[in-house]
């Protein structure tokens, strides 16, 4: 047996035969994902030894079937968009030819594999750290067994294990729907070829930004969502600009209608729908199911050692990140909190912090911003005016469209908004919702102000550069004394 000395860990490789016990170990990993590299490289500053498991692909969601991939295709959408909208500009004429997906999806690839790479695999031999590939389940120790995909198999004895095995897409129970191929938010990224029509069932982020770009990039596309509008999480005003811009994309959209079965015929999907009080059929050359994600804890073993699941599946936690096992923690979309890759990573750490040096440190999400990218895109930091309403929070709120604010005229593009929701008696901001080019910038300013419990007077009278979008939010702020229609471009 060949033995590599990486940092203080002592692993086993692997052989024909198989591999022996991964030992003396202060953190094992189950998932290779943003929240468990961030785990990793924190433990690793430390000085402490690390093993990952990883059954899959390394790397998690994010740079693999979610973020990277999907930001990448709607980019080159959003390139032929511009293309083929740019007579918005007098003087300025472009065309757009037939997209050449398989091209496009090599280019994809091409763009994950580096990424992955240079993000995850090298990046745990630089920080000193085995990446294992098999199954891990929990065994009595507590330990892991891990399963290598030879069949063979060893075992991970650790001071502290982490799950941070993520989420995997999630789809209802349809009648008909498992006599039918169809796409989730992992496999369309995996498409050979662009489908003439695609139904997507979902109105929330995902169906969004799909629904946008397959339209982008000559699809017919129809949307359908239970709830009675698109983007459900959000601001109305926020879900009835998105449906515009869907719209006038040339993108078909049911709210408040139910999928109640599906089949094929003639070689498309026709799927029932009742929406309104009335059933009609919808069909389509493809099917996506856009209807959100469940933590993945499935063969784990988890009840082999005491720790308790939720009702979603989610590994339930305390504000540490301890599971009810002293030794075990999680991490990540698998706890069921805010599916961000940002909020992973930022646990993956707290999580290596409160195991190695007890601060009992906690992440305060009050603030969390999150971001559609759509285009416009879609973002928001802080309360909606109904969450406040259900604080008990005395709000009074400002919404500005984006007509009166000088970088989306220059842009000759209008469509979006801005919305900032304040406590009326003291006028702090509580929450700030934004539907525009760069939305997730502009965001991150309002996550600023919202951290330091900024009023709308302040944001009203702070610097902020001219012809940029995050202007709006100063217009905004400036709505709740003054009318801005009767300022000059520029004046404060």
């Amino acid at each position: 047996m060949n033995v590599t000395l990486l940092g203080q860990i002592r692993v086993s490789e692997y052989e024909e035969s198989g591999w022996s016990d991964v030992v003396d170990v202060d953190l094992a990993i189950v998932g290779s994902g943003a929240a468990g590299f961030a785990a990793a490289i924190a433990a690793r500053r430390r000085g402490k030894s690390v093993v990952m498991v990883e059954r899959a692909t390394v790397g998690g969601t994010c740079v693999n079937t979610g973020c990277v991939p999907s930001k990448a295709l709607l980019a080159a959408a959003e390139a032929r968009h511009v293309a083929l909208s740019a007579g918005r500009f007098p003087g300025i004429d472009a065309t757009a030819g037939p997209v050449a997906f398989p091209d496009l999806i090599t280019g994809k690839d091409e763009l994950v594999g580096r990424m992955r790479s240079g993000k995850y695999v090298d990046l745990a031999a630089e920080h000193g750290w085995e990446i294992l590939s098999g199954r891990a389940r929990f065994v009595d120790g507590p330990a892991l067994w891990v399963e290598s995909p030879d069949g063979s198999g060893g075992q991970v004895v650790a001071e502290h294990y982490l799950i941070a095995t993520g989420s995997t897409a999630w789809v209802p129970e349809i009648e008909g729907l498992d006599g039918i191929d169809h796409l989730t938010s992992t496999t369309v990224m995996e498409l050979a070829e662009l489908p003439a029509s695609l139904l997507i069932v979902g109105g929330n982020y995902i169906g969004l930004e799909q629904a946008q770009l397959f339209a982008r990039l000559g699809v017919r596309v129809t949307v359908v969502e239970t709830l009675g509008r698109l983007a459900p999480a959000e601001e109305p005003e926020v879900s009835a600009m998105i449906e515009r811009v869907l719209s006038d994309e040339g993108v078909t959209v049911h709210t408040g209608t139910e999928v109640q079965r599906v089949r094929t015929e003639s070689g498309r999907i026709v799927a029932s729908v009742m929406g309104g009080g009335t059933r009609r059929e919808l069909s389509a050359d493809r099917m996506l199911m856009a209807t959100g994600r469940r933590p993945v804890t499935d063969g784990l073993g988890l009840e082999r050692i005491g720790v308790g699941l939720g009702g979603s599946g989610q590994v339930l936690v305390d504000e540490y990140l301890r599971t009810s096992h002293p030794q075990v923690w999680a991490a990540g979309d698998v706890t069921g909190q805010p599916q961000f890759v940002y909020v992973a990573a930022a646990q993956g750490a707290l999580m290596a912090d409160n195991a190695f040096t007890e601060t009992g440190r906690s992440l305060d999400y009050r603030d969390l911003p999150r971001v559609t990218f759509t285009g416009p895109a879609l973002a928001s930091a802080g309360l909606t005016e109904e969450q406040a309403r259900r604080q008990g929070l005395d709000c009074e709120s400002r919404v500005l469209p984006l007509e009166f604010v000088p970088r989306a005229v220059v842009n000759r593009d209008t469509r979006g908004l801005v919305k900032l929701v304040a406590e009326r008696d003291t006028g702090r901001l509580v929450g700030a919702h934004v539907v525009a080019e760069g939305a997730g910038e502009v965001i991150a300013t309002a996550v600023y102000a919202l951290r330091g419990r900024m009023t709308v007077a302040d944001m009203a009278a702070l610097w902020c550069p001219y012809l940029t979008m995050t202007e709006g939010l100063k217009l905004t702020a400036q709505t709740f004394t003054r009318d801005v229609a009767t300022l000059s471009c520029c004046a404060s």
